[in-house]
């Protein structure tokens, strides 16, 4: 069974939430990105704070661009090829390529590697055979 361990949520100011986070429930700030975004853990669930999207980006999501909110969830799959197989029998949409999504890649650095999809009513889901980052 896949597991929920990535919730992101888009902003205008991750910094923000991401310290409202840290303070009202003591989540731990794992990493900050160069283009701002900010990913917290409770030590099981990443959280990820990020920028908003734009129409510019494949998985802009069902609210469009500049919302704020809860913008997509992350499944941890233990096969990929599997997780893509009962996407698409389910009428997943695709969103991104696998193209880079070498199990070996995770030892290269910190980052996960994630396709994106989209559920019946577009919302965005990430699948991810290396995880998200839950401890600094």
């Amino acid at each position: 069974m896949a597991k929920i361990r990535h919730i992101a949520l888009t902003t205008e100011n991750p910094a923000k939430a991401a310290a409202f986070y840290e303070k009202a429930f003591g989540m731990e700030i794992i990493r900050k990105s160069d283009n701002g975004a900010v990913f917290l853990s409770d030590g099981y669930i990443n959280l990820a704070i990020l920028n908003w999207k734009t129409e510019k980006d494949a998985d802009v999501g069902p609210n469009g661009a500049n919302y704020n909110g809860i913008h997509h969830i992350g499944f941890q799959v233990d096969d990929l090829d599997e997780a893509i197989d009962n996407l698409e029998g389910a009428d997943g949409k695709q969103l991104s390529t696998r193209e880079g999504l070498d199990p070996a890649m995770a030892a290269t650095g910190p980052r996960n590697f994630e396709m994106k999809w989209a559920g019946p009513d577009d919302v965005v889901i990430d699948i991810s055979h290396t995880g998200w980052t839950t401890s600094a």
